[in-house]
């Protein structure tokens, strides 16, 4: 059975070229990550993956201890983007699907640490807020460590876990980490009913995380029967539950629960999945894999973007050569909601942005369509598997279309003060004719 230690004792078990995994987001070994630069002076070229961290841990936000610790990621948070410049923080490219399976076709890790919820008569525990790649990674890992958790909610799914198949237990009680609703504004309020007004009663839909998922969240309270398959379950897709929008009684798959690779969000949410059979948290290389994804008739993936050029190319992860965010799972969830039969991908964003001009230092509003991507930007999904395109101005269907027509179409959505200016370098570059 699992022995129980502290977080020193846990940390002691690390050791110089050691490659530790934490789980995602909340589900991340909060106590071991707060702790682990104490043992900076013993230790050196310690590498640490992480996805969506929520804390700005010391270990790879202060420069001084960049000797002893490298940190990985699949996806960054403002903490991560924040110590880019330490030199010890590299973003690893993935679709969220294949995270684990290619991870550790690399380098299997020495260490996973992440949280758990309290065992159980049984001798089993949850995993509770996260199976992306947890369990992949426990399979894999020479040392189990689990940080037990009272307020771990209890989720079911891929996640039970005996005890027997863990090495130690680290006792805590902090709070779950939280991730606050964003507020709608005007914008996002204006997307979110347009996608609502595309979207029918028995839907199954896939979210992500934002002032545009919260809209289109708010704008389906009058719909029926939808059901959730999706990378992320959020706070919003909980209020749908709860009003009784959402009920998967439509679904082909897992009909009756709301699926997910993990979950993030409030209070609100961690209640809601606690000890609630209609809630599966399963493995993310199953939940993101395009293929069962198009098992759900009529599936629709509803992601964002940063920036897209009039071909159709997203750049959703990064500012130049710059990355922001990660990848994640848009291109797993819009290529398999495509292959579902009535499926569809919906890429939303707001046709500008508010950006510093680098001579003048005042923001200017400037547009997020472009004819071409800012130099070094990731193109996190392809122009070829782009489906649906909305923004405040309304949508275009760019399936099937050629490069002229999809060129004409983005455009058409871009901010009115930008579109002559769009087709005048569009012609100039010879997408679209005079």
């Amino acid at each position: 059975m699992a022995k129980y230690v502290t977080t020193t004792e846990a940390l002691e078990l690390v050791k110089s070229g050691d490659y530790i995994v934490t789980g995602l987001g909340a589900a991340e070994g909060k106590e071991f990550c707060t702790n682990l630069h104490t043992i900076a002076d013993r230790v050196k070229n310690v590498t640490l993956s992480n996805c969506l961290p929520m804390g700005a841990y010391e270990f790879f936000c202060n420069p001084a201890y960049k000797q002893s610790f490298t940190c990985e990621s699949w996806f960054y948070t403002p903490s991560l983007r924040k110590a880019q410049p330490n030199g010890n923080v590299a973003f690893i490219p993935n679709h969220l699907h294949l995270a684990a399976i290619k991870r550790n076709y690399y380098r299997e890790p020495d260490i996973y640490v992440g949280i758990c919820s309290l065992p159980d008569k049984h001798g089993y525990v949850s995993l509770s807020l996260s199976n992306t790649y947890e369990k992949r990674m426990i399979d894999k890992a020479k040392i189990v460590i689990l940080e037990a958790n009272p307020n771990a909610p209890r989720t079911f799914g891929d996640v039970q876990l005996h005890v027997d198949e863990i090495d130690y237990l680290v006792n805590v009680d902090y709070p779950m980490p939280e991730l606050a609703d964003a507020e709608p504004n005007e914008k996002d309020r204006a997307i979110g009913k347009i996608i609502a007004d595309m979207i029918n009663d028995g839907d199954c839909l896939q979210l992500g995380i934002g002032g545009i998922p919260n809209a289109v969240a708010e704008s389906l309270m009058g719909k029926k029967d939808l059901g959730i398959h999706t990378e992320m379950l959020t706070s919003g897709m909980v209020k749908l539950a709860k009003a009784g929008v959402v009920t998967g009684a439509k679904k082909q798959t897992h009909k009756g629960k709301m699926v997910a690779a993990f979950a993030m969000g409030t209070k609100e949410l961690y209640d809601f999945i606690d000890d609630n059979p209609s809630v599966a948290i399963m493995d993310g290389g199953y939940v993101n894999d395009p293929y069962t994804i198009a098992q759900n008739d009529n599936q629709v993936s509803i992601n964002t973007t940063i920036e897209m050029d009039i071909t159709g190319q997203c750049c959703s992860e990064s500012i130049g050569s710059k990355q922001f965010s990660g990848t994640g799972g848009q291109s797993d969830t819009a290529v398999g909601a495509q292959k579902s039969k009535g499926g569809r991908s919906i890429i939303a964003m707001y046709s500008t942005a508010m950006v510093k001009n680098p001579a003048t230092g005042e923001k200017e509003e400037t547009s997020k369509i472009v004819c071409q991507l800012k130099t070094g930007a990731a193109v996190s999904l392809s122009r070829n598997d782009v489906d649906w395109v909305v923004t405040e101005y309304g949508a275009v269907n760019l399936r099937g279309t050629g490069l002229t027509e999809r060129a004409n179409r983005i455009i058409s959505i871009a901010h009115p003060k930008f579109r002559d200016q769009l087709r005048k370098e569009a012609i100039a570059l010879g997408i679209i004719g005079e």
